[in-house]
């Protein structure tokens, strides 16, 4: 069900995009305030958590500032099919990177997800899904050391 078209200004979208940007912000910078920040030298547990939460209020400001200069915009109804082929992706990666292992895992995903598109380009996606899964082996795998094995045990 569409809504009413938007007059005025402010793009409808991208101003509840920074809304919900600052609102996560500040509920961050809110749970964090009980945690020792400590200085740049010295980090506390509180540190990073609060410097992440204030980039993420005055990306939310930007993105607002900006859509308040646009023309309105309508917030477009939910589209239930992007919504749950992502969200099961996601799912299916977390179950099955453990037993068949980080790359077919990642590909699952990747493949998968595209799914969501229907005008995704097969030859397009299989080449992201190969470069996305070799970059986060060498990454998370690698680099990062994430326990999780490359392939079926």
């Amino acid at each position: 069900m569409a809504g009413p078209a938007a007059s005025g200004k402010g793009d409808r979208p991208d101003l509840l995009t920074a809304a919900i940007f600052v609102g996560f912000g500040v509920i961050g910078l809110w749970q964090t305030r009980v945690l020792d920040g400590g200085t740049l030298a010295q980090m506390g547990p509180g540190y990073l958590p609060r410097v992440v939460c204030g980039l993420l209020i005055l990306l939310g400001l930007v993105i607002g500032i900006a859509a308040m200069r646009r023309d309105a915009a309508p917030i477009e109804p939910i589209k239930l099919r992007p919504l749950l082929v992502i969200t099961l992706s996601i799912v299916g990666f977390a179950f099955a990177v453990t037993h068949l292992g980080f790359v077919i895992a990642s590909m699952f995903l990747i493949l998968a997800g595209s799914l969501a598109d229907p005008g995704s380009n097969w030859r397009t996606t299989l080449l992201l899904a190969a470069g996305l899964t070799a970059f986060g082996a060498i990454v998370f795998v690698y680099g990062l050391g994430v326990q999780v094995p490359l392939w079926p045990q």
